[in-house]
């Protein structure tokens, strides 16, 4: 009997979040800030759930990040300023939105590049397609040696 109210305590526990992970410690800036926080945020990948912005994301490494991105808008400094920071720690992949140069061009490119090709593939099966006058037209003859084929299949087959 005495394991229900361990059960009951943990319960309770789980539900009012004592278990929860912590929020961002920072307080939010003024509102003309505090929108460029999560302008910026929303431009940075968290590194703990790589789907999502650090603005987005639960995680606790995220929350710390914004806390200092919250930090560096209120110390003053630019966008540029802050992901350039945040790019020379976690690199290039940290931006959610690669910048068009070299190799990330693909990342820009390849969507049209796929549609483009998409298409010529379309129109190419659709020119492909017989007309209806030609799909009436008999079959062209067979050849000789087609025909003895044909031949020996049919023997084959009334076997």
């Amino acid at each position: 009997m005495s394991s229900l109210p361990l059960a009951l305590s943990l319960a309770i526990a789980t539900l009012s979040g004592a278990y929860a992970p912590q929020q961002a410690g920072s307080p939010p800036l003024e509102p003309a800030l505090e929108a460029r926080v999560q302008k910026l945020g929303k431009q940075l990948r968290c590194a703990t759930c790589q789907g999502l912005s650090i603005a987005d994301s639960p995680a606790s490494m995220a929350r710390a990040q914004l806390d200092k991105v919250r930090e560096m808008v209120s110390a003053g400094k630019s966008d540029e300023e802050i992901r350039a920071y945040f790019v020379a720690r976690y690199g290039e992949w940290i931006l959610l939105s690669p910048k068009p140069v070299g190799f990330n061009w693909l990342v820009w490119l390849g969507p049209a590049l796929l549609l483009i090709f998409g298409f010529a593939v379309i129109i190419r099966q659709i020119r492909r397609i017989p007309s209806p006058a030609m799909r009436s037209a008999s079959p062209p003859a067979a050849t000789p040696a087609e025909d003895e084929y044909v031949r020996l299949v049919r023997s084959e087959l009334e076997k």
